[in-house]
């Protein structure tokens, strides 16, 4: 298993963003993840969903939103680890 940092990215008050990552194998196991990084007052709340898309038979292409839960703005990580 490994992990890394593959985005950042910044949220305004009850913001929902999409983002896009691709050329990831077929054959791998990916789990994504946000981390918030901004200071606020109380704690960071984000929410996300993933949805893959195939690109061919060896690629495919993973779709993140991200939506802010809070009236504050966020900035966060958008973290993955590979399971195989």
């Amino acid at each position: 298993m490994w992990t890394g940092v593959q985005w950042t990215g910044s949220l305004v008050a009850n913001e929902t963003r999409r983002w896009f990552t691709h050329s990831w194998p077929t054959t791998w196991h990916v789990i994504w993840y946000m981390m918030p990084t901004s200071p606020q007052s109380g704690a960071a709340q984000i929410d996300w969903d993933v949805a893959v898309e195939r690109v061919n038979a060896t690629q495919c292409t993973y779709w993140i939103t991200v939506k802010n839960l809070t009236s504050n703005p966020v900035t966060f990580e958008g973290r993955y680890a590979v399971l195989s």
